[in-house]
């Protein structure tokens, strides 16, 4: 796949593309129905497959008090839309400069002019341009004085509602695993690289990999099964990861993401790892003492290893937890 990170100053664009455009935060079903589409009607058609984003999130830009966290990293999106066999990811620097495009000078100057696309898809609400003036309405207007093709993509509704961006944001919050990945079409996960921490876990019997994350958005506080994959492993492994400020422990501490590997004892300090949710065990609370932390803990890892006995993980493994 071909990744231009400021195609408004190249030349070497996938000319003649069937494109979308949008943030696409989340790569979620209903952003994959667009995508899907912009594959097949390429292949159809001999030409590029494209996809047209913004980086960073244009709410930091014109709306900093409003953004949201972002569900996946920009690198994050890309493995996604590699996966899906999507020729171009074309990401636009949002700018203060560029955020003061009219939605008639990105179509005209970028779409039609630079990128010369032959079809254009869209969900039916997503809006662009200065004053969030572009729209598939905007489209549709313009299509038949600039030659090319318009389609406008329905949402996608998981037992009658919408999936949303928003929708998987909150999900994530309160440690709703199975509609996080029924809105994603897959696992939910992490990415970050193995911190040193304060090394308590292995006092207590429990030695526990902490992560520094590479996302901005992760789930709330609680008790999760995971599973842990690191670079320089050709494997999985399963865990339980906590979230939270470890109350029993400490008093005012930072929140740390840290995960008890289940039969695991390497060194993985410095590593990178990937963390799969596959469900919320328990919520983070305070103990009255370290015994009864150690005997909850005991108790997390013993239905761990349950679930893990009824849903083998895989490299490619969507199961969510239900219990």
């Amino acid at each position: 796949m071909l990744v231009l990170h400021d195609p408004l100053k190249q030349t070497d664009l996938p000319s003649g593309c069937v494109a979308t455009i949008g943030n696409f935060d989340g790569m979620h079903v209903g952003h994959q129905a667009i995508i899907r589409g912009v594959v097949e009607r390429a292949r159809e058609l001999g030409v590029p497959s494209a996809v047209v984003t913004f980086h960073p999130h244009p709410l930091s830009v014109v709306a900093p008090d409003r953004v949201p966290k972002q569900i996946l990293t920009l690198q994050q999106k890309e493995e996604v839309l590699r996966s899906m066999d999507v020729d171009a990811l074309l990401v636009v620097p949002f700018t203060h400069e560029f955020s003061r495009w009219t939605a008639d000078r990105f179509i005209e100057e970028f779409l039609v002019d630079a990128l010369r696309v032959r079809e254009i898809h869209i969900g039916r609400d997503f809006c662009f341009g200065a004053g969030r003036e572009g729209n598939l309405q905007k489209l549709q207007a313009l299509a038949p004085r600039f030659g090319f093709g318009v389609r406008g993509v329905d949402d996608v509704r998981l037992r009658g509602i919408r999936v949303s961006s928003s929708l998987v944001r909150d999900a994530i919050a309160k440690g709703s695993m199975r509609i996080v990945s029924l809105a994603l079409g897959r696992n939910y996960f992490i990415d970050g690289r193995v911190a040193t921490g304060r090394r308590l876990g292995r006092k207590i019997g429990f030695p526990t990999v902490n992560m520094d994350p590479a996302n901005e958005l992760f789930p709330g506080d609680g008790v999760y099964i995971t599973t842990s994959r690191f670079a320089s492993f050709a494997r999985s492994f399963e865990s339980v990861t906590n979230i939270g400020v470890r109350p029993t422990l400490y008093e005012n501490y930072a929140t740390t993401i840290e995960s008890h590997i289940l039969d695991f004892d390497s060194n993985v300090y410095g590593d990178t790892v990937r963390l799969y949710f596959h469900g919320l065990l328990r919520r983070e609370k305070q103990f009255r003492s370290a015994l009864e932390l150690t005997n909850q803990i005991r108790a997390d890892i013993e239905r761990s290893r349950r679930w893990f006995y009824r849903h083998p993980i895989r490299f490619d493994d969507e199961t969510s937890f239900s219990e």
